[in-house]
Parts: C-alpha cells; structure tokens; sequence
C-alpha cells in the first residue's frame, strides 16, 4: 500500500497533481476527459474583481517545444465565478484552489476578501500580473513589491495563499525568500517565461501583444532548477510546475524538491495528462519501493 497524499500549508491532498491555472478553466472544458475526483486539487483561471476582456488576436503561437499565450488573463470576474464555477467544482472531491489576479493591491484584495465566504481550499496569487500603479512591472519582479502585495493580501486573507513566482527575475532564491518572510504559506513556480515569435514571410509578430508567456516542455529544465533553488532558500511548501508532460517530469520536480507539481500546457496536447502523471507516480513508488511519496520530496542526491 502507497500513499500519496500531501500536506501543503495544512491542506491534505490526496496526491500531489494539480492543474496549472489558466490551462484547464475551472474543470468544465475536461470533465469527459478527466474524472476530476482524482486530482489533488484543480487551480482555477485567474479571477479578477471585475470582468477582464484580455489581449487583443492572435494571442496564442506554437513554438519548439511549447506555446506563446498573450490572453492576458480574460476572465468574467469574482462574481459570476463565485456563482457558476466553485458550485461546479463543489460536486467532486478535489481541493479547490483559485488563482487570484489584479492590477493594483486593491483589486487583489477585493478578490481576496470576497473568497473569503467561499468554501475553497487556497488561493494562488498570480503576481506576474503588471503592477499598472508601478510602470507595468510585474509584482512578482521586484522583492519589495513582491513582500508588500503578500503582506498586504496575508491581512486579509482567510485562506492559506500560494504565491505563484516569476522566472523573469534574476535571482528566484531573493523572490521566494521575500514571498515566505512576508508569509506566504507556500509558493508555486514557475509561471511562463517571456518569450517572442515573428513570422517570417508576413514580417509581423505571431502574437498582437508582441511577447507572450512561453509554456510547455522546453522550459522544463529552466523550472526544474529554479524549483531546486527556491526549495533550498525556504521552509515553506514549494509547488513545481513548467513543462511537465509525464509522470517522469512531475517526479524529477519531486525530487528538486517540490511538494506538489501542476500539469499546464500539455492539457492542450493530452487532456489526460494529469492522469496520466497521477498513475505513473503511483507505479514509480511501486517499482522502488517507495511507500510515502514525502519520501521522495527533495530526495535528489548530492
């Protein structure tokens, strides 16, 4: 007998997989796809105070290894979430986390705050948004701005807040470290790095917005080692995630030491991704023998 289940910031998951937010909506899209009962948790699209319409077209462009999104958070706001998709995701037995995204500490917090008469598991702070107050630079790429909006959404949260750190930093140890004084209860990374692609024979951009977020498994590598560094830096749970296709990506996150990983972008290209990782975990532990998976958290020899 195996068990898989994790404990991040006081919430048991029956295992560590979980959905990469912006990737899989709120379960709906998936449900003749994946039985949602058995994720560890689905991470919502990111839910703003108000209704956000997005980037302009084209937003999204294939290249090596992965994809460029520029959607620019498109989403219909806390209330119409609050009303359609958590009664939704209330009838399977998966954690809920919401991704929780802004343009000032304002809008957050007013996210924050009307989640906290939800029944939801966590929040996921998505500070890669632009900090229109601060010249459009992300929250999550300064320390500062990153240790004031976690201080500030702590005050007001009532549920345990992941903060979902930047690759488009220069040291991920100095950002994590600013997450978890602040107090943040875990922190998950990494979210897309910047990227661009120009079409060649139109002499235009692929994307309206120019640059976009690139996903998918060339940027496996680049996430496993900032997820070696950030869970080396910190106490707190760190979550793994960026180009995870099997169950083989998802275990070597594991063992850099993460506690849980999300499955992003391949829930374009397989819908059974995270099935597929969730059963290839199991069968891993099987064959070496592993009876808790906490066993395998950091486990990477030096």
């Amino acid at each position: 007998m195996i068990n898989t289940s994790v404990n991040i910031a006081g919430v048991e998951l029956k295992n560590p997989v979980m959905t990469g937010s912006g990737t899989f909506g709120s379960g709906m899209e998936y449900g003749e796809f994946v039985d949602l009962n058995r994720l560890g948790a689905v991470v919502t699209k990111g839910v703003a105070n108000i209704p956000w319409p997005g980037n302009p077209t084209p937003r999204v462009a294939e290249v090596y290894g992965g994809m460029l999104n520029a959607i620019g958070l498109q989403n219909p706001g806390i209330e119409v979430f609050c009303e359609r998709d958590i009664p939704f995701l209330k009838q399977y037995d998966t954690k809920i986390i919401v991704n929780v995204c802004g343009k000032s500490v304002e809008d957050y917090l007013e996210v924050v705050d009307r989640l906290g008469h939800e029944d939801i598991a966590m929040m996921e702070i998505n500070v890669s948004c632009p900090n229109v107050k601060e010249g459009a630079i992300a929250f999550g790429q300064k320390a500062d701005a990153l240790y004031n909006i976690t201080s500030e959404i702590k005050k007001h949260a009532k549920q345990p807040i992941i903060m979902k750190l930047s690759p488009n930093v220069t040291d991920i140890t100095e950002m994590a470290k600013a997450a978890e004084a602040a107090g943040a209860d875990a922190i998950s990374l990494i979210n897309t790095l910047t990227g661009m692609k120009i079409d060649i024979h139109k002499r235009r951009f692929a994307l309206a917005n120019k640059t976009g977020g690139m996903s998918g498994p060339a940027i496996k590598p680049v996430a496993v080692r900032m997820v070696y560094q950030a869970a080396h830096a910190v106490k707190i749970p760190v979550i793994g995630m960026g180009g995870i296709a099997t169950a083989e990506d998802a275990i070597e996150f594991i063992l850099a030491g993460a506690t849980a990983v999300s499955v992003g972008a391949m829930n374009f290209v397989n819908p059974y991704t995270t099935i597929e990782v969730i059963e290839g975990i199991e069968k891993y532990m099987v064959t070496y023998g592993v009876a808790d998976i906490k066993d395998l958290i950091g486990a990477v020899q030096e």
